[in-house]
């Protein structure tokens, strides 16, 4: 992707983290993103098939960063340091969700909330598979992934719905407490 191109992909995002902060997923038009975003509709269709697809890729984007394999030092935290075992990784996920509050709970709030969370399950099923030892025998390992990256997705969306009180640490405390994987 040239320059250009990013630019133009940056604009729609930005666009759409606007609308997302004042309106509902399922409100917001692409005639909406377009005009924010100061682009004309065949642009638009150019980066993205649908406004489905654009919540995907914008999902996507954020996940990459979110799951990165290397953590670094960020405006609101710094794992940078740190050994990147699970308890950190659910930490810095948290920040991030944390930081775009709002963008979450527009996505969350409407149908593009059960779209999310699947994108969401499947980032962290790959996060767990990398912590999972193959001492666990007496479970299958899907099902294993399938529920801690369930679990994890309920606590996390628990929380939001709790205005985000606790601090990551203590929600990624509580869920480590549960779970007990070291």
């Amino acid at each position: 992707m040239d320059r250009r191109q990013q630019k133009t992909r940056n604009a729609i995002f930005n666009a759409f983290s606007e609308l997302l902060k004042n309106k509902n997923f399922n409100n917001i038009t692409v005639q909406e993103i377009i005009d924010k975003a100061n682009i004309g509709r065949s642009t638009f269709y150019s980066h993205f098939e649908t406004k489905d697809d654009l919540l995907k890729e914008m999902c996507t984007d954020i996940f990459t960063h979110i799951f990165s394999d290397e953590l670094k030092m960020e405006k609101t935290h710094d794992f940078s340091r740190d050994n990147n075992g699970l308890q950190q990784k659910i930490t810095h996920i948290l920040y991030h969700l944390k930081d775009s509050k709002k963008d979450i709970a527009g996505i969350l709030s409407c149908e593009s909330g059960e779209l999310f969370m699947e994108y969401f399950k499947e980032y962290l099923t790959e996060m767990f598979s990398k912590f999972l030892n193959n001492k666990i025998t007496n479970v299958p390992r899907e099902f294993l992934l399938n529920h801690l990256a369930g679990s994890l997705s309920e606590a996390i969306k628990w929380w939001i719905k709790m205005d985000m009180k606790n601090s990551p640490e203590e929600i990624s405390a509580y869920y480590m407490a549960v779970i007990t994987i070291k």
